[in-house]
């Protein structure tokens, strides 16, 4: 049974590896996640294997610890609608931005918190349907999590048929993935429009680089409101002046600043913070 002690002792530990904000109410899962953890380590409570885990950063405990607690279940094409927008507004007009332009057939896409790579996958099909020659384009589509695992499953790009099931189409399927070992991998030409890498998004470093697209889905519900807001402005560094942001479909941005006004196309809501004077398409309040 979990002490209040022992809630304290991870909770607090969970927040500040991760940014993740757990309360007395997450014991159940503090138990379902860590509990194989606590028994391997030999520790006698919770509050124990978590003095542990914070005196000795390189035993690696750490980083299970993130693994185990962070939330890597996801699908392909998961909430069809920004991928809608995606293909119908967001690609067309930033395309039509760029014409012209030294970086006329660039493109840049941030798939933060992007689990075991269903998301990075389904944006790089998205852009490969839409454009022929989409292997000749300057695209890099970036995914990043904090978890080392799903980081380096997304990488590995194999997938198990339960996992394929999961939103993709047999045309889909058969287009951008080769059997193999009793799953499914990415093709070359997929996986060479996509890159990953770890990162924490409450790193002051995290928003580096310029994107037109930036999808960062269901992952500060999990954090305090500080820290929500502090990576939602972060974020509003590293778009494009004119770029798009996309949240969780039941987040709500209105609350940080009238910059974070919202949109919705073909049913998806999405922001673009800097831009001085939002186009049209807002939704009223």
């Amino acid at each position: 049974m979990l002490t209040s002690t022992d809630i304290d002792a991870v909770c607090g530990l969970v927040n500040d590896l991760c940014g993740i904000y757990l309360d007395e109410s997450k014991g159940y899962l503090i138990e379902a996640r860590l509990s194989d953890l606590v028994k391997r380590s030999g520790c006698e409570s919770y509050a124990d294997f978590a003095r542990k885990a914070r005196n000795d950063p390189d035993s690696g405990v750490r980083s299970k610890i993130v693994d185990a607690i962070t939330t890597n279940e996801t699908l392909f094409f998961r909430d069809s609608s920004p991928f809608d927008a995606l293909l119908n507004k967001v690609i067309p007009e930033t395309i039509d931005s760029k014409a012209g332009t030294p970086y006329s057939k660039r493109i840049r896409i941030w798939s933060a918190a992007c689990s075991t790579g269903q998301e990075s996958y389904s944006i790089a099909m998205l852009l490969s349907e839409m454009l022929s020659d989409a292997n000749d384009w300057d695209i890099n589509i970036l995914g990043t999590d904090i978890s080392d695992d799903a980081v380096a499953r997304a990488s590995r790009g194999w997938y198990a048929p339960h996992e394929i099931e999961r939103g993709l189409s047999p045309t889909r399927l058969h287009r951008f993935f080769q059997a193999e070992n009793n799953g499914w991998r990415v093709k070359d030409s997929l996986r060479a429009l996509c890159s990953f890498e770890r990162r924490n998004l409450l790193d002051r470093d995290s928003a580096r680089g310029k994107y037109d697209v930036i999808f960062c889905r269901n992952v500060a519900i999990y954090f305090t409101p500080e820290a929500r807001k502090e990576l939602f402005f972060r974020l509003t560094t590293a778009l494009t002046p004119d770029g798009w942001l996309f949240v969780g479909s039941q987040e709500s941005l209105r609350d940080i600043g009238p910059q974070f006004t919202p949109q919705q196309h073909c049913r998806a809501i999405c922001y673009r913070p800097n831009l001085s004077a939002p186009p049209t398409g807002i939704m009223k309040r």
